[in-house]
Order: structure tokens, then C-alpha cells, then sequence
């Protein structure tokens, strides 16, 4: 018998290529999904802290693409690459990632949302091509603290907007 039939997780295959963060956002899940679906929201909560975001095209479909370029803190300009490749509202999101879209080290990230009560669990579980590429973004671009701080601009931009609406 295995370890995983006794009662142990199995390894997932791309354990060593992957990343997982995850947060509690107290607002509902439809609206935490809208957020990543509008460009509308992206703009005033995309990236970690300190920096923005400036769209360049954006097509939320199976298929579309996001061609932006978030600005460092520091003014350094990072131009980024997304093709939306699975979409089930308000459940989940498949997307790749790179630079541009022919980068041949783009990584693909699975966003789901689950409710928590009246709250959202999402998690943001990225697979690189290669444990090197894994290990260079966390160690060289602080990925998971970036993709924290992320879903911490994510929470703070949506329960504003719970609040707003609750206010109004």
C-alpha cells in the first residue's frame, strides 16, 4: 500500500515546479472573480505592492489575451503576457504567463474560488516549465511574496467594494 491509500498526500508530479498561495477574501466569490475578469479592476489592484499596471489589450475569453506592463516602484517597466486558456465563472481561471507570447518560459497558473461562508478562498497555483525557472522566480523575483502581496491588493480592492456597497 502506498503512502497516499494511507491516508498521506501523494506528491503532486510538478511539486518541484510549482508555487501555491492562497488567502481568505471576505467578499462574495462572483465578485472576486469579476475582478480578475475586467480590466476595469485589474488596473487598481494587479501586481504586488508598489506597483501598477498599465494595459496594453485585454480580451477576457477562452483564447484572449492580456498584453500589459506593470511599473516597479523603483520605474523599471516589466512588460507581461497572459492567454486566458480555461474559464468556468466564477470557479476557476487557467491562464499562461510570460513576458510575450512566444516566451518559451512562460509558466501557467490555475486561480479557484471556493466559497468560505460568505467569504472566498482562492488559490493561485503557478507550474513552471522547470524546477530552475521555479527556484529563479522565488529566489531571484520573490514570487510567492509577490503573489501575496497580489491577492493583499486583490482582498483590500474587493471588500472596498463590499463596503462601498454596503454603505450606498
Amino acid at each position: 500500500m502506498s503512502t497516499a491509500e494511507q491516508g498521506t498526500p501523494a506528491r503532486s508530479a510538478t511539486a518541484d515546479r510549482e508555487t501555491v498561495i492562497s488567502r481568505i477574501i471576505d467578499a462574495p466569490r462572483e465578485l472576486v472573480f469579476e475582478a480578475f475578469t475586467e480590466v476595469r479592476h485589474l488596473s487598481h489592484w494587479w501586481g504586488p505592492e508598489g506597483f501598477t499596471t498599465t494595459t496594453r489589450a485585454f480580451e477576457f475569453r477562452v483564447g484572449g489575451e492580456w498584453d500589459f506592463v506593470m511599473h516597479g516602484p523603483d520605474g523599471t517597466d516589466y512588460r507581461e503576457w497572459i492567454s486566458w486558456t480555461e474559464l468556468a465563472p466564477p470557479e476557476r481561471i487557467t491562464m499562461l504567463h510570460g513576458e510575450t507570447r512566444d516566451d518559451p518560459n512562460a509558466f501557467e497558473s490555475v486561480l479557484t474560488f471556493e466559497p468560505a461562508g460568505a467569504a472566498t478562498r482562492i488559490e493561485m497555483r503557478t507550474v513552471f516549465p522547470t524546477k530552475e525557472q521555479r527556484d529563479e522566480a522565488v529566489e531571484k523575483y520573490h514570487a510567492i511574496e509577490a503573489g501575496r502581496q497580489t491577492l493583499g491588493n486583490l482582498a483590500a480592492y474587493v471588500t472596498g467594494i463590499v463596503r462601498k456597497g454596503a454603505e450606498g
